[in-house]
């Protein structure tokens, strides 16, 4: 971003420090809060890596929240009564790693994670001090759940939406557990083997230490160089 407010940098003894950096996690799960979210459970698992490094994490889901449909930065100028993606936008713009995570329905995202990739898509002729577009210096990731497939299919189009939107995606950027096909347990339910598989425990702590090696590195640099990339 540019801005040079925080810089990861390493300690004396070359452990990598984060504590500048700020994570926004966006749960699209259907449920409203406090109901269980099974996505929560892998979430919270991230945040957990993360919040020990002292990156400042917040977790928000936003269909507690009510976002407009559409495609504009403001759907109140296009006919609808309340619009609270202006105020998610603005999180949005004040954190260094954004990761979306949603649970998977008929072998997809769900509804709201495609409905808030379409307003970050509103948003995206905006820029930055230096004329990118304004997700350019963010760090973007995923975490998926389900009962059923899907996971790799879901990762693969929401990496592709936010880098094409102009967020940076470091490798291995989406970590995932679906259970057994038909149905079955859910992530936190008992005896899912949801919290203690080790393919998703590995996969989640390395997509959690390359958000932040990624975010630190940009924001040591001073943010994406701007030369040839400008909107204008």
């Amino acid at each position: 971003m540019g801005d040079g407010r925080h810089q990861s940098q390493r300690d004396s003894t070359g452990t990598a420090e984060f504590s500048g950096l700020k994570a926004l996690f966006l749960n699209c799960t259907l449920k409203r809060s406090p109901e269980l979210s099974h996505t929560d459970g892998l979430v919270e698992l991230s945040r957990s890596i993360m919040a020990q490094q002292g990156v400042t994490v917040e977790i928000l889901r936003p269909v507690d929240y009510a976002i407009a449909t559409g495609i504009y930065p403001d759907m109140r100028n296009h006919g609808w009564d309340q619009d609270a993606w202006p105020e998610l936008y603005q999180k949005v713009k004040a954190v260094d790693i954004l990761v979306l995570t949603t649970p998977i329905w008929l072998g997809e995202k769900s509804s709201v994670c495609t409905q808030l990739i379409e307003r970050l898509y509103a948003n995206s002729a905006d820029t930055n001090d230096t004329g990118q577009s304004v997700y350019y210096g963010r760090v973007g990731g995923c975490l998926i759940t389900g009962n059923e497939d899907g996971a790799k299919h879901s990762a693969m189009n929401i990496l592709y939406s936010l880098q094409h939107l102009g967020f940076v995606i470091p490798p291995q950027a989406d970590a995932y557990w679906v259970g057994e096909a038909g149905p079955g347990p859910s992530y936190r339910d008992p005896d899912s083997g949801g919290p203690e598989n080790a393919f998703t425990q590995r996969n989640t702590q390395i997509m959690s230490w390359n958000l932040m090696h990624l975010a630190g590195m940009i924001r040591h640099a001073g943010g994406i160089p701007a030369q040839g990339n400008q909107r204008d």
